[in-house]
């Protein structure tokens, strides 16, 4: 299979390619794509060297699959062009999550929706994503009404320049780095993720909204949430106040939990053990813990979900699509 990754120099980027390796989807030509500055440059790939080509190179190679990472306005001009010539593109941006005519999808929970007719394909926000998975069986067995949801999310959500920020202010550094973020992030925290709409929410907080709606396929959960940006590295945390439409029993919700694919329950307070991003980083399942009733309102509970923003959240999400697509002869 003939595979290009646009945006194969950047901070998801690189995950992508780890990923890509680790994944063996047998790739047979490999096309790495980036900005006309690093055209030229050579990355590693699967143990070999490869020069980074121009866009419009790697459509004229009318590759199998175009994964890309590398911002909307990108994938809005390029994505179509790629599907022109017949490439099949994962998309990681925002630019066609919400057109009604492109599927989103999580695998674990609503890849059944695709067909081989899709050629752009939106891979969700990393705060969706890991919310969805182990939020789906839940809403298939008691139907979720209400969500609240407060996001703890780490600075490479950001990229490369909010890390190099806090690694800067890490260090004592006063000046001479760029700043990611409109303040200092490290030993702070900024409810402030994305940019500011006309409603007084973020993007991300937007984003959480919409796209569980659309994944879940159920514009009738209401949803608020809270986007909150943090000095970490190992991926998202979120606090997750469900309430259902019908009862649960609380040791239900947990087995139901653990037979989610994608899902490892990390549930034992007597011995201190629940989901965090240090543990989460590098790993592609997404940690559940803190499972307990809501005693202050009827049938609603509470949830802490923590997963690499970078693997599950972006690069195996997308991944695993393009698996999918593979296993059903689509590709």
């Amino acid at each position: 299979m003939k595979v290009a990754l646009v945006g194969a120099t950047g901070l998801v980027g690189q995950v992508m390619r780890e990923v890509l390796e680790e994944r063996n989807l047998n790739i047979s030509t490999f096309l790495p794509v980036a900005s006309a500055r690093s055209v030229g440059k050579t990355i590693s790939f699967n143990g070999k060297d490869y020069t980074v080509v121009s866009m419009q190179d790697a459509v004229d190679a009318q590759p199998d699959l175009a994964i890309f990472s590398a911002g909307g306005g990108v994938s809005k001009e390029w994505a179509p062009k790629f599907a022109a010539v017949g490439t099949t593109v994962v998309d990681n941006s925002s630019a066609w999550r919400m057109d009604p005519s492109k599927k989103l999808v999580v695998p674990e929970v609503n890849a059944h929706v695709l067909d081989n007719t899709d050629k752009i394909i939106a891979n969700p926000n990393c705060s969706t994503i890991q919310m969805v998975v182990p939020l789906a069986p839940l809403h298939e067995r008691y139907g979720i009404e209400r969500l609240v949801i407060s996001t703890y999310q780490s600075i490479t959500g950001t990229g490369a320049k909010a890390v190099q920020q806090y690694e800067s202010e890490k260090a004592g550094a006063k000046e001479g780095y760029e700043m990611a973020y409109p303040y200092p992030i490290l030993d702070n925290c900024l409810p402030h993720c994305g940019v500011f709409e006309d409603n007084d929410y973020t993007t991300e907080e937007m984003k959480l909204v919409n796209e569980t709606h659309k994944i879940l396929g159920d514009k009738d959960i209401r949803i608020t949430a809270t986007a909150v940006r943090i000095p970490a590295q190992g991926g998202h945390s979120e606090s997750v106040n469900i309430t259902f439409k019908n009862e649960f029993d609380i040791n239900e919700v947990k087995e139901l939990l653990k037979q989610t694919d994608g899902v490892i329950v990390e549930d034992d307070i007597r011995n201190n053990k629940y989901p965090m991003p240090m543990n989460a980083k590098n790993k592609d399942e997404v940690f559940v813990g803190r499972i307990r009733r809501d005693h202050s309102a009827d049938h609603s509970l509470n949830l802490w979900i923590v997963s690499d923003n970078l693997r599950k959240g972006a690069a195996t999400n997308a991944v695993q699509i393009a698996q999918h697509l593979v296993e059903k002869g689509y590709l």
